[in-house]
């Protein structure tokens, strides 16, 4: 398969691009007249493959959650192209005191919640946003293999399962006859490698599950934006970035990236990209922009070609 052809979630049958945009931005880090603009782009751009959760962004001060997903369903009414998007939310991180978790009950409102606020009649993916140790994952399942037989959602996935419970769920879905969790959103990219890896990546991978990656830029210091102790100041989150990732082996990775970069006339943050998208089992790493210049950043790692020496090269530099 190219780079640049389309990929499907999964069994689901859905066909998605090649990168997922994260839509937290929406209603946090931009407004909802910047997030219109941004929404029009994607889809000009063939980046039809949008990804919320009910929680999007509590945390911002004067949020209360669902600010993301009400942008959205703004848009989608003012623009009439509900079907030419592909739209995936979340629900099990707390919305208020009691809204929370995986409990059947609790999904049958919050999925009307999402349904509202989004203005349309289903979800294309609906995600467990985190496991949810206290309910039965079989309860879980059969509630969200309700709503795919009412229509309200298309396929479901699953988002930071440890590997055992992710394995646990699909056999449960297998044995029971439930839907089952088509998707797999873990944090994963060419410095955090390890907690996909050494487990989900082989569940993900058995079970022909679609792989929609997050903090695929680690943070963006994979922009190469943060090379010494003074870049924390670049952003809100520098300081956290440059504790985390300015080491030894961050160094390695980004003159790594910085020499197949130079090679191809790109971005780091292209080639990043590019050596994800190329990873056998990651169906779209999961992006975000805050303007166009960076969302056409973005696009440009789809038609990105990486040798496998290349491949290889980045792999090494980043091993841990």
């Amino acid at each position: 398969m190219t780079t640049s052809s389309t990929r499907t979630l999964g069994r689901s049958g859905i066909q998605v691009p090649a990168l997922t945009f994260g839509g937290n931005v929406f209603g946090w880090t931009i407004d909802r007249d910047t997030s219109f603009t941004l929404l029009d782009a994607l889809l000009e751009r063939g980046l039809w493959f949008i990804d919320t959760a009910d929680v999007y962004s509590r945390w911002a001060p004067g949020n209360q959650g669902g600010e993301s997903e009400t942008i959205i369903g703004e848009w989608l009414k003012k623009s009439g192209r509900r079907q030419d998007i592909v739209l995936a939310t979340k629900v099990g991180i707390e919305m208020a005191p009691g809204k929370t978790g995986l409990k059947p009950a609790y999904i049958r409102q919050a999925v009307e919640d999402s349904l509202r606020r989004l203005q349309t009649d289903y979800i294309d993916l609906y995600q467990a946003h985190r496991d949810d140790q206290d309910t039965p994952l079989a309860e879980t399942l059969a509630v969200f293999d309700a709503l795919i037989k009412e229509g309200k959602v298309r396929a479901i996935g699953a988002s930071n399962y440890s590997a055992e419970r992710l394995s646990e769920a699909l056999n449960i879905s297998e044995r029971e006859n439930l839907a089952r969790y088509e998707t797999l959103q873990p944090e994963y990219n060419l410095y955090d490698r390890e907690g996909y890896e050494s487990g989900l990546e082989q569940v993900a991978r058995e079970h022909g599950l679609g792989v929609i990656n997050y903090y695929s830029l680690a943070s963006g210091f994979l922009s190469g934006k943060y090379r010494q102790p003074e870049d924390a100041s670049k952003s809100k989150r520098g300081e956290g970035v440059v504790e985390k990732y300015l080491n030894a082996r961050g160094l390695k990775i980004l003159a790594a990236l910085d020499r197949v970069a130079e090679a191809h006339s790109v971005t780091p943050t292209q080639v990043a990209l590019a050596w994800q998208i190329a990873r056998p089992g990651i169906t779209a790493p999961i992006v975000s922009a805050t303007s166009l210049q960076q969302l056409d950043e973005l696009h440009k790692a789809i038609k990105l070609q990486l040798s496998a020496e290349e491949i290889a090269a980045l792999t090494d530099a980043s091993a841990y």
